[in-house]
């Protein structure tokens, strides 16, 4: 198994292996869901408003979930595969939220390739120190070295 952070590049499919791991970790700032509110028109207050959120059960605002996901989203595009990957599918469940400050770690590790479909079935996690607050599966289209 092969575990690595920041390689960024292209693995091809042919390159694969199962328990291939890649991770990055990221702290949340203020600016970057003020950033992510704009990009996604999604201005929830429990994310902006500090008064507001602290009535809510979070008791504090929090990023968005989406936010948090989207860690994934870079590994997949930027390290394993990499470059040329098409994302095809993606399941997740929140497990808890990520405030504003909290660094995540994101990871994915190959659990099957379908070599015939060029498909790679990863399982995605991010943590915020040992808690886990997302995880799911990724399903995606690899590029291969060769054509056909």
């Amino acid at each position: 198994m092969t575990t690595d952070t920041i390689q960024r590049g292209t693995i091809y499919l042919e390159d694969m292996e199962i328990g291939m791991t890649r991770s990055l970790t990221k702290e949340i700032t203020d600016r970057d869901i003020e950033m992510f509110a704009e990009v996604s028109t999604d201005h929830n207050p429990v994310h902006l408003d500090d008064d507001y959120a602290k009535g809510t059960i979070f008791k504090g605002r929090i990023a968005h979930g989406m936010l948090t996901a989207g860690l994934i989203s870079a590994i997949l595009g930027e390290q394993m595969p990499g470059h040329g990957t098409i994302y095809m599918k993606q399941s997740l469940e929140f497990l808890a939220p990520v405030r504003p400050g909290q660094v995540v770690t994101a990871s994915v590790t190959i659990k099957d390739i379908d070599t015939a479909k060029s498909r790679v079935t990863l399982d995605c996690q991010c943590v915020v120190g040992e808690k886990v607050v997302l995880k799911g599966e990724a399903q995606v289209m690899a590029p291969r070295r060769t054509k056909g």
